[in-house]
């Protein structure tokens, strides 16, 4: 039944271990300082963890060049502090998926090292190579600005070796049998230390099959139902989180009718939230969410606001996305890899009530929300740093020394210092003690989310709404209805909807003690205020009140 699919009705969310806690005072967050903040994790109402690699690199890529699959970098602790973590967020209903990053390996891995030596090395043919330089050896670069090539040469090898991303990061031939065996190894000794599942990193690249000169490789998709049916062969509830920024009509292949991954994010519909949030305007947001609305039953969109790399707005057209920057990075620094912008959400949208109304749609999109760390109290980012780290910066605990991430005189990223988003001022303490606070707001609404089953699991529609700023979803499920209604503009609107379903002479208001009555046409009239937003359950408080005891 699709109610034991627990990723449904889910609340994900994502840290890097470096950044968290630091427990042992050496500057840098390990499992053990993470272990120790899962009662606030467990409070704050998330059901599953989502780490950043943790496993042993050289760090060159903030840990997703990784030298070892097997083991935990020292830096992070031991194997038997990841049991721990584990253990321990088991023991408060939570699950943790972990990154699966098998696009790449770092060029220090000794698979890499062997491969090399010779063509004769059994490790020769786990990653792509080729004599001569590929014609289209500058092309396709993932990282436009920063990254030289996709091809470069190996004195050692005495050919050129394929890479997506950095040349510290060759390309594992995903076609080699050997390889996908070893892909299977890597899933099922993580399994067998309790994960609940993984977010793949790169999925287009991991199934595609490079040829030199060629601009359209193949993709491999069943690779993916490979990954999947020896998943659930060892562990039946796992999943796989994957990270494709494809476009509406190619993620069918990827979600394989039910046979593939089980959860992909919509970076397609966040590019398109993120016009909407720029300039009001709803309508391309709607028409995104209504390009990937078919998807397998078993399957789950997983939304976000921020993550960990830039805000990627690729998708948009360059009007779009010109409107985009304008708002949201109007400075050079601001912008990245001529396609993102590196802020931090908090400090892009400026406005404490846009900011709710941006979260609570979060809440309310079809599909599974992903929170990322800080977003909860709203921290801010340092664009003094390198590329991606101007937001990743340590997580800020309390106004003590480095916000109570570390006693160390270095920190790993140096916390935020400046007077509007430093941790003297906005920090997990203080926020705690606050009721008005964005943490206990997010809190609310996390419980609020899990309240309201019918956006995991229900079927959903887009409602007319009279206005070309507001954004109006109903979901059904069980005979239950939910509506929720969102003013993407800083101007107050009048709205009239009809919920178009039994039983909505009444919409009872979840978020306060209010009421809507429908006029004599089965209309409903709500007025919102500037980024106003209301979350509705068809049928009143008697029908509430029923539910509830369901």
């Amino acid at each position: 039944m699709v109610e034991d699919l627990w990723y449904k009705n889910a609340v994900i969310y994502s840290l890097d271990v470096d950044t968290f806690l630091d427990a042992n005072g050496d500057g840098i967050g390990d499992l053990e300082g993470l272990t120790r903040q899962l009662d606030y994790l467990h409070s704050l109402g998330v059901d599953a963890l989502w780490l950043a690699p943790f496993q042993p690199s050289p760090n060159k890529d903030n840990g997703y060049d990784v030298s070892d699959y097997y083991g935990v970098d020292p830096r992070f602790g031991s194997s038997g502090d990841f049991v721990e973590l584990i253990n321990q967020a088991h023991k408060r209903g939570m699950r943790v998926i972990i990154d699966l990053v098998v696009n790449h390996t770092s060029n220090q891995h000794r698979w890499f090292q062997e491969a090399r030596k010779s063509q004769d090395s059994p490790y020769h043919n786990w990653y792509v190579w080729s004599k001569d330089r590929p014609a289209n050896w500058n092309e396709g670069m993932v990282f436009p600005g920063v990254q030289k090539a996709t091809w470069t040469y190996d004195k050692q090898a005495k050919k050129y070796f394929f890479h997506r991303f950095f040349d510290f990061q060759p390309d594992l031939n995903s076609n080699h049998p050997e390889v996908r065996a070893e892909v299977r190894r890597i899933i099922g000794y993580w399994l067998q230390l309790g994960v609940a599942g993984f977010r793949l990193d790169a999925v287009p690249f991991i199934i595609e099959t490079p040829e030199s000169g060629s601009d359209k490789p193949k993709q491999n998709f069943e690779l993916l139902a490979e990954m999947r049916q020896f998943l659930q062969w060892r562990k039946g509830d796992a999943i796989m989180l994957g990270e494709a920024n494809v476009l509406p009509g190619e993620n069918r292949k990827y979600f394989a009718e039910g046979n593939g991954i089980h959860m992909m994010f919509n970076f397609f519909v966040n590019q398109h939230l993120f016009y909407a949030l720029a300039t009001a305007e709803v309508k391309p947001l709607i028409k995104a969410l209504e390009a990937t609305k078919e998807i397998p039953v078993t399957a789950q969109w997983a939304h976000f606001l921020r993550n960990h790399d830039e805000l990627d707005l690729g998708r948009l057209t360059d009007t779009q996305r010109a409107k985009v920057f304008e708002r949201f990075g109007p400075e050079k620094r601001m912008q990245l890899y001529d396609r993102g912008i590196r802020r931090r959400l908090t400090p892009m949208l400026g406005n404490r009530q846009q900011e709710e109304m941006a979260n609570s749609l979060l809440f309310s999109l079809p599909g599974t929300p992903v929170l990322r760390y800080g977003d909860e109290i709203g921290m801010g980012d340092n664009l003094d740093l390198k590329e991606r780290a101007a937001v990743r910066t340590p997580m800020q605990w309390s106004s003590s020394k480095h916000g109570g991430f570390s006693e160390a005189g270095q920190t790993v990223h140096p916390p935020i210092e400046d007077q509007e988003y430093g941790y003297q001022k906005v920090n997990v303490a203080a926020q705690r003690r606050d009721p008005n606070s964005l943490l206990n707001w997010t809190a609310r609404m996390i419980r609020l989310r899990k309240e309201c089953p019918e956006i995991g699991y229900g079927e959903w529609m887009i409602l007319p709404a009279d206005s070309p700023n507001v954004l109006a979803l109903r979901y059904d499920w069980r005979g239950n209805s939910l509506i929720t209604i969102h003013n993407f503009s800083a101007e107050a609107q009048s709205i009239r909807i009809k919920p178009g379903v039994a039983g909505s002479h009444t919409l009872c208001n979840l978020l306060v003690d209010d009421e809507s009555k429908q006029d004599s046409k089965g209309v409903h009239k709500i007025d919102l205020e500037g980024y106003g937003y209301r979350w509705y359950r068809v049928g009143g408080m008697t029908h509430l009140l029923h539910r509830t005891r369901e």
